[in-house]
């Protein structure tokens, strides 16, 4: 009866055994069966066997050149972008430059007059001593300003799209912010407006001072616009200030057309974009269907498209100017819907209620012992130590 038992299980084992052989065995048969490529593979020419038979480089600028010769070859297996292409007709395609044409600086000037400030600075002793000492100091206002003339409008442009400011305003378009715009609302605590900093509403709610250079007897027009705050129109944007033909670098002698409203970011819609835009004007500009009642406190009457507004002007203005900053709600949003926009304030979160407490009685009677911790302050106590 044992051995019975015994051969029975040998039997069902080498059966099990024959069954997962054949499983296996189709299996790797169907993962071997692939289909054939559409062309030749990449790099099918080459014996792998022999690689020493392979033509060599030699050189990096050799190797860059067949490099690119192949980037550049139409393959089968470049056939999805293609395929992306012709879903997107915009995929791809070059965006329109709006602004000043850009004049490169010639390199042989750059080079010798680098060369004759190095030759100065080696005959310098005092230079010499301090860097020696390690108690040379650079004036970080020449660095801004050598920046600012050099790679800034490139780094401002490379900020810009990383924020969508050009996809936003000017789709399909972009410019070289050659006009440096500094925008400050307030000299005590410093606070600038650069490209996508944080502010608050509070520090940004009244006008703030804005600098640039600018020739004589030139006209600019400023703006202020968010991308991201319109309540009903998610391609709409609201205008905060609007002031156009203005003389110079005076913004004040310009001529108002919308004046400034404060950052209202509603409260549960995360950081809003505030963006500054500078446009140089060719001649005196007659705004008069641009212009808002004084004051305009309608959202319907703040609402403003960039891009039909410089296709409007676009033969008698360029933008040359750009400056952004970054704005979420904070208790001030409350009183600028209230008391300025005389409207109700939109909430796209829960705002929790606080915890009720019952009224403290002197004598609690069946309380548990964590009674009192409710009616603490909450804040650390110091026992004795002062």
């Amino acid at each position: 009866m044992a051995l019975r038992t015994v051969c029975a299980a040998a039997l069902r084992t080498g059966t099990d055994l024959g069954v997962n052989n054949a499983r296996t065995f189709v299996t790797t048969a169907f993962l071997c069966k692939r289909v054939p490529p559409l062309g030749p593979m990449p790099n099918e020419e080459i014996d792998v066997k022999n690689l020493a038979s392979v033509e060599k480089y030699r050189s990096y600028n050799h190797y860059f050149r067949q490099a690119a010769e192949a980037r550049n070859k139409d393959v089968w297996w470049k056939t999805y972008r293609s395929y992306v292409e012709k879903a997107d007709p915009e995929h791809g395609a070059e965006r329109v430059d709006i602004g000043l044409p850009y004049y490169q600086p010639c390199r042989t000037k750059e080079v010798r007059k680098r060369r004759q400030v190095m030759k100065e600075n080696k005959k310098n002793v005092e230079l010499e001593r301090a860097s020696r000492l390690r108690t040379f100091k650079i004036a970080l206002d020449q660095v801004q300003e050598t920046w600012e003339k050099t790679t800034g409008p490139f780094h401002v442009k490379r900020l810009a799209d990383h924020y969508g400011v050009f996809r936003d305003l000017f789709p399909m378009a972009y410019f070289l912010p050659q006009v440096t715009l500094k925008v400050c609302y307030s000299q005590d605590n410093g606070t600038h407006v650069h490209y996508g900093n944080r502010l608050t509403p509070t520090e940004a709610a009244t006008a703030p001072q804005i600098s640039f250079n600018a020739e004589d007897g030139s006209l600019w027009t400023l703006l202020l616009t968010c991308p991201d705050e319109h309540l009903q129109d998610n391609e709409a944007e609201y205008v905060h200030w609007l002031v156009g033909n203005i003389p110079g670098a005076a913004v004040q002698a310009g001529e108002e057309l919308c004046h400034y409203l404060p950052p209202f970011p509603a409260r549960g819609t995360g950081f809003h974009r505030y963006i500054y835009v500078l446009f140089k004007q060719d001649g005196p500009i007659n705004f008069q269907e641009n212009i808002r009642p004084s004051p305009c406190h309608s959202l319907v009457q703040r609402t403003f498209k960039t891009v039909d507004f410089y296709r409007k002007y676009q033969d008698n203005m360029t933008p040359v100017g750009l400056a952004f900053f970054q704005c979420q709600w904070d208790q001030s949003v409350t009183n600028t819907f209230h008391n300025t926009l005389n409207m109700r304030e939109p909430v796209f979160e829960f705002i929790r209620p606080p915890v009720y407490h019952p009224p403290q009685v002197k004598y609690p009677h069946r309380q548990p012992l964590r009674y009192l911790d409710r009616y603490r302050d909450g804040k650390e106590h110091t026992y004795g130590i002062y």
